[in-house]
């Protein structure tokens, strides 16, 4: 079996890709703290043709060395938008009838494998803090909550290992 060359591979070109039909996903970050978790997290978006990233509160943005070193130019062909507030995201992307999802572990949260989206509605989905996670506020503001099934001895995944989770389950669960 012979690697494929990237020349191989059948990419878009950016303006091939902001022309293309996206993904009806929305990904929220809300206080990330490292560079290199946004970056990979731009990355993972590109993959997958996601419509949007809002960085909110203390989440770094582009133009960024430290960004730019994991996206490895996503951030040019992912939208993006800064917002200080998570909850006035929140708030206005309901308010556009968009079904936003914290992506948390909650007393009512619906595992990542049992959650099966409505193919007519969009989805954003927040990502929080390494350390603290999605703020309650923004939890509380949430139409939902999914949660990652994990079985080992830690509490947690990093932030760009289950943004990749779960952006990659619903892209297919969107896509049926």
């Amino acid at each position: 079996m012979r690697k494929l060359a990237n020349s191989e591979l059948q990419r878009l070109e950016i303006e091939e890709f902001k022309k293309a039909t996206k993904t009806p996903l929305i990904v929220i970050l809300d206080n990330i703290r490292s560079l290199n978790n946004i970056g990979s997290v731009f990355r993972t978006c590109d993959a997958f043709l996601i419509e949007k990233i809002f960085l909110c509160g203390i989440t770094a943005t582009p133009p960024n060395k430290e960004i730019h070193k994991t996206a490895l130019g996503a951030t040019e062909s992912v939208d993006w938008e800064y917002v200080k507030s998570t909850i006035s995201v929140v708030e206005r992307l309901k308010s556009e009838g968009i079904r936003v999802i914290s992506v948390e572990q909650t007393e009512k949260s619906v595992m990542l494998n049992d959650f099966q989206p409505n193919l007519a509605t969009k989805y954003a989905v927040i990502f929080g803090n390494e350390v603290k996670g999605v703020e309650q506020e923004v939890v509380s503001a949430s139409d939902g909550v999914i949660e990652i099934p994990q079985y080992g001895t830690k509490h947690s995944l990093n932030i760009s290992v289950s943004a990749g989770i779960v952006i990659w389950d619903l892209w297919k669960k969107l896509n049926q």
